[in-house]
């Protein structure tokens, strides 16, 4: 799974292509739309939780909902989605390019829960095989009805499937703090500077 050189845009698309008929082994876990699990995850898995406010108001959900369909989430840089052009809706498979350490990564996940209501935009994307971890991650926008507050809410399950990541285990740990930190800071930069374009329109 780790390669040395960057994975041409071909070779993505194989991979995207293979990873729509990988039957999903692991037990689900995550809800699109609540913050209890489906079940208890299992031994050796780990939970992680943050959220940040990105703003006030029906125009800041609007600029965050499209800056998820943009994937701004992982517009890092380091990392991005490989075939932006995945919608959020089940059954899409999501391609994640990953550059650490001098390696590089593709990792497949399969949307498998999606929330789409006044209030509430999200999905739940479980990994596959072709994936350097094993578990869920939840993406959701949280529309206060009472204060009006925007939020960005990241939750995910995960255990090393990958030897070398198992390997390198608290590598892999900092680099999940990592991209939740720049994550939610790129959702901010993304919906504040959405918000201004359209008011200078």
């Amino acid at each position: 799974m780790f390669r040395t050189t960057r994975p041409t845009q071909e070779r993505i698309a194989q991979r995207v292509v293979a990873a729509r008929d990988i039957e999903l082994t692991s037990a689900r876990i995550l809800h699109a739309d609540a913050d209890s699990f489906l079940r208890p995850p299992q031994r050796g898995f780990v939970f992680d939780r943050s959220a940040s406010l990105l703003g006030v108001g029906g125009e800041v959900f609007a600029a965050a909902r499209q800056a998820f369909e943009r994937w701004e989430p992982f517009n890092l840089g380091w990392m991005r989605v490989a075939n932006p052009e995945a919608r959020i809706a089940v059954g899409e498979v999501v391609a994640v390019e990953v550059r650490s350490l001098g390696l590089w990564t593709v990792n497949l996940s399969r949307i498998v829960d999606v929330v789409d209501t006044a209030e509430r935009f999200g999905f739940v994307y479980s990994t596959t095989e072709l994936h350097v971890e094993q578990g869920e991650e939840r993406f959701l926008l949280r529309l206060e009805a009472a204060t009006g507050e925007v939020r960005y809410e990241l939750q995910a399950v995960s255990r090393p499937r990958a030897a070398l990541a198992r390997l390198g285990y608290p590598v892999t740990r900092a680099y999940q703090r990592r991209f939740a930190r720049e994550s939610h800071r790129q959702m901010r930069e993304a919906v504040r500077m959405q918000d201004g374009n359209a008011k200078r329109r």
